[in-house]
């Protein structure tokens, strides 16, 4: 679990690193979006590739992300199993008895799972590259506008950027806590499926007991600070637009246009 990738920071000095945070997290939206419309093989590909571009613009061995994905690959195999048996639509391609895999399920299994994936991909190439603090500015930047309507966006913001920023931390106590608990004779693999359940209260009930405290802790250290939200806060860092920002977003127009002259 301390290898989970999604919402830690890894320093660098890439061309990723050093661009506008708003930049890349519209990216990101855009990226999200347009998922949705691929439904073939080409588009699936094209926006393979354009995430596999993303990643080594980082400048990331792929193997660390790769194994920093590698808690999450069984949801994508459980997403690709559940279209593999529960669409019948088709040609059959395997049965036995009453269990039938159907042509169209192998499809869809393929192409969900790998959209899930690239959902994963896209965020964690966004944590990697840019810190909770230009998160959240780039979030309150991006929002501004909705101040006028009285819509809390800086607390918003630092909310989000507080929740990917512990992630990581939240992995981490999770790993110790199921060392220590093991030590104590709780066996979290062994046993069946009931008395399994039983050992997870082991490690969930001190997991969320940790958590809140921590949250107590940071809250009380943000008002022993002398935080009051957003109103009249100045900035220290300011953001700043480059070239390199608008060839990001120009390449992620180019790919939407690809995507629906090529979608079926």
């Amino acid at each position: 679990m301390m290898n989970v990738m999604i919402g830690r920071y890894v320093p660098g000095n890439s061309v990723i690193h050093r661009m506008d945070p708003r930049a890349k997290l519209l990216l990101m939206f855009i990226y999200v979006t347009i998922v949705f419309l691929a439904n073939n093989s080409i588009t699936y590909a094209i926006l393979t590739i354009f995430a596999l571009v993303l990643l080594l613009l980082l400048q990331v061995p792929l193997s660390f992300v790769i194994k920093g994905l590698r808690p999450i690959l069984w949801l994508v195999l459980f997403t690709f199993l559940l279209h593999v048996f529960m669409t019948k639509e088709g040609a059959v391609l395997y049965q036995m008895g009453e269990l039938a895999i159907y042509e169209e399920g192998v499809r869809k299994g393929i192409f969900i799972s790998l959209r899930f994936l690239l959902f994963i991909v896209m965020t964690t190439w966004l944590t990697i590259s840019t810190t909770p603090v230009e998160v959240t500015d780039a979030v309150e930047s991006l929002f501004g506008p909705l101040k006028r309507v009285r819509v809390p966006v800086h607390e918003l913001a630092l909310m989000m950027s507080i929740s990917l920023r512990f992630i990581p931390t939240l992995m981490e106590e999770t790993e110790k806590i199921m060392k220590a608990q093991a030590a104590r004779g709780v066996d979290f693999y062994g046993g069946s499926f009931g008395e399994r359940i039983k050992a997870m209260t082991a490690l969930l009930v001190p997991l969320f007991i940790h958590s809140f405290k921590r949250a107590e802790e940071l809250a009380i250290a943000m008002e022993a600070r002398g935080y009051r939200g957003g109103e009249g806060r100045t900035k220290y860092r300011l953001l700043t637009w480059g070239w390199a920002d608008t060839c990001l977003l120009a390449s992620s127009v180019i790919v939407t246009i690809l995507l629906l002259l090529l979608r079926s």
